[in-house]
């Protein structure tokens, strides 16, 4: 088993994560801009790509770059099976995953797990703060929508360190990190043009983080 090596101190710098990669360009923007985690996006999406060219799409990756899997409500076999096989280094789940389904997964891989919470409340996120996944992500509806939540339902202490998600781009991430001061965001949408990856977006917002240190 692998130990979880995700954490943050206090004052340290909020990661970046650029979710939903299919092409092999997109591994190109990646590599170049270093962001700490890329997604790959295993769920029904215009984004959703399949074990086989995701293994070809992590074989370019930088090996310091960190792949992430999404999934929705998979069969246990699906994440343990493309962990086993290096596609990925960590697990994201979007769907009902129960706290039993993410004990075994933890059990059997040591690898870090992130659940989604769709937030309308602020108890959804409290409530979540005894949940055994590794990391919170923190999201407008479903995920995926491109739209942001209301921020100001995010308690001012969170016991678990959370991926920020849901419309972030260059317009917000600045406000977002200030006054959040989440683990780390999460990127898809907000870094596209045209329903693609657009290198230079996804050069700047890195880099507008980075420099936020």
């Amino acid at each position: 088993m692998r130990e979880t090596t995700m954490s943050k101190k206090q004052g340290s710098m909020t990661k970046v994560k650029i979710c939903g990669l299919f092409r092999s360009e997109d591994i190109d923007y990646v590599n170049e801009a270093k962001p700490d985690f890329i997604g790959f996006v295993f769920a029904a999406s215009r984004r959703r790509v399949t074990a086989e060219h995701a293994w070809k799409l992590k074989k370019k990756l930088d090996p310091e770059i960190k792949a992430v899997g999404v999934f929705v409500d998979a069969s246990l076999e699906e994440p343990l099976r493309l962990i086993r096989e290096g596609i990925i280094d960590i697990v994201q789940l979007h769907g009902k995953e129960d706290e039993a389904y993410i004990r075994e997964l933890k059990e059997k891989t040591g690898c870090p797990v992130i659940k989604a919470v769709r937030v309308e409340s602020r108890e959804d996120i409290c409530r979540m703060q005894s949940c055994m996944a590794d990391f919170l992500l923190l999201d407008h509806g479903p995920g995926g929508t491109g739209k942001s939540f209301d921020w100001s339902l995010v308690p001012e202490y969170s016991k678990k360190n959370f991926f920020l998600a849901g419309g972030i781009e260059q317009s917000n991430v600045t406000r977002a990190v200030s006054q959040l001061k989440p683990y780390a965001v999460d990127v898809s949408s907000g870094v596209e043009t045209c329903g693609v990856k657009d290198r230079k977006k996804i050069l700047d917002i890195v880099a507008m983080i980075r420099n936020m240190e």
